[in-house]
């Protein structure tokens, strides 16, 4: 499990308000969440056949077409 270093930021009442971790902590969060997020979406579309090399380029231009730059 990853330790987590924090560092409790309090109000003048001596209430909890944020919380501070080191940035290398926090980029380690980061990463298992979009890990986590990544195999949820691979999980959602792992019944769907896959699309042909054709389907898929044109897929591709709809998409960049569709892209505000």
């Amino acid at each position: 499990m990853l330790q987590i270093n924090k560092n409790y930021v309090l109000d003048s009442e001596k209430k909890p308000i944020a919380v501070q971790i080191p940035i290398t902590e926090f980029e380690k969060i980061e990463e298992i969440l979009e890990d986590y997020g990544l195999v949820k979406l691979i999980e959602e579309v792992e019944d769907e056949q896959p699309l042909s090399k054709d389907d898929a380029l044109k897929y591709l231009e709809v998409l960049k077409n569709n892209v505000e730059c």
